[in-house]
């Protein structure tokens, strides 16, 4: 089967477009390769997928209307993967516009091309940020999520919404997946992780927020891949059971869902650094500071409602993610 898949130069996208060819798949990625991050590891990443004959890319930003429009009627794929967005909860206090630009013109032009040329299912990245302030533990997707605390959120919540009006008016199964902090191998450059390996080999301090005091469900990138290409595979229903009278913000009367993924095992930030240090047989240098505007303490994701719809079982251990990590890190930076 033919995917399109939106972001593929990225994090995330490169896995998935990776996993699609492995199983035979045609992939169409395409990427605008903006510097928001290094463009020489997004080019990377692009130049291990080409290696396989049934990857293409094309260059286009999501935002580009008519670019987009061009695109989805000449590769008419059934299958829409959409990753590409502009991420960092912290970025969008510096550059609100950029949000707006990609997170909300590029998916409104998503969500065209999906109703002009008959997708058949179409799966999108939100986020975990959309809880917000919610402080109910394990994040569930019966939750309210009505009080994000950055414009990042904001816009993952907005995808959601929109989402479900076009699976309503037009019939377009759509199923969101609030990702909860991926790491792992090829990853982005501003994550955390990938922060602190760097500052600790340079032997530079690194900053922990909130005194440390902050817990994460590290979700390892092998299994988000892999479960992103099994929700592919099972395109959104309506429910039956929906009752607008009690609506259910994870379903609805149209084709559409919305699910957790994640680990479903939340870890204290100061476990992960010492995972790394054990790693790099180094000690971290910290500078201990206040939660950020945009942070929240804590993040823990109910996977119940994903692990009965397609079995999804995460398998990675921390200790193993972090390993895996840091000996990419060391070939591909030569350190």
């Amino acid at each position: 089967m033919k995917y399109l898949v939106t972001g593929a130069a990225g994090f995330i996208g490169m896995h998935v477009s990776e996993r699609l060819l492995g199983a035979g798949h045609e992939v169409v990625g395409i990427d605008n390769l903006n510097d928001y991050y290094d463009v020489r590891l997004k080019q990377a990443r692009l130049d291990k997928l080409s290696a396989c004959a049934s990857f293409r890319f094309e260059k286009v930003d999501v935002a580009d209307e008519q670019a987009m429009r061009a695109l989805f009627s000449r590769e008419c794929a059934p299958r829409v993967i959409h990753l590409a967005a502009q991420a960092g909860v912290r970025y969008s206090l510096q550059n609100p516009q950029a949000y707006v630009h990609s997170n909300l013109a590029g998916f409104v032009n998503i969500l065209e091309g999906c109703r002009h040329n008959d997708v058949e299912h179409l799966v999108y990245a939100s986020s975990s940020s959309v809880y917000g302030g919610n402080t109910r533990m394990p994040f569930a997707e019966h939750d309210n999520v009505d009080h994000p605390v950055s414009l990042y959120a904001a816009t993952k919540k907005s995808n959601e919404l929109m989402a479900h009006t076009y699976s309503h008016l037009f019939g377009i199964p759509a199923t969101g997946l609030r990702l909860f902090t991926v790491y792992g191998p090829w990853g982005r450059p501003d994550m955390s992780y990938f922060l602190f390996t760097r500052a600790i080999l340079e032997g530079t301090p690194i900053k922990v927020f909130n005194q440390g005091d902050m817990q994460r469900d590290f979700s390892y990138i092998d299994d988000i891949a892999e479960c992103v290409v099994s929700v592919a595979d099972h395109p959104a229903q309506p429910s039956a059971a929906f009752d607008t009278a009690d609506p259910d913000p994870a379903t609805s009367w149209a084709p559409y869902r919305i699910y957790n993924i994640g680990n479903h095992k939340p870890v204290k930030l100061m476990d992960f650094i010492e995972a790394i240090e054990n790693c790099l047989g180094k000690k971290a240098k910290k500078i201990l500071l206040p939660i950020q505007a945009g942070d929240v303490r804590a993040t823990n994701a109910d996977i119940s409602e994903l692990q009965q719809a397609v079995g999804f079982a995460p398998r990675t251990t921390v200790e193993q993610g972090v390993r895996r990590f840091v000996a990419w890190y060391r070939d591909y930076y030569r350190v």
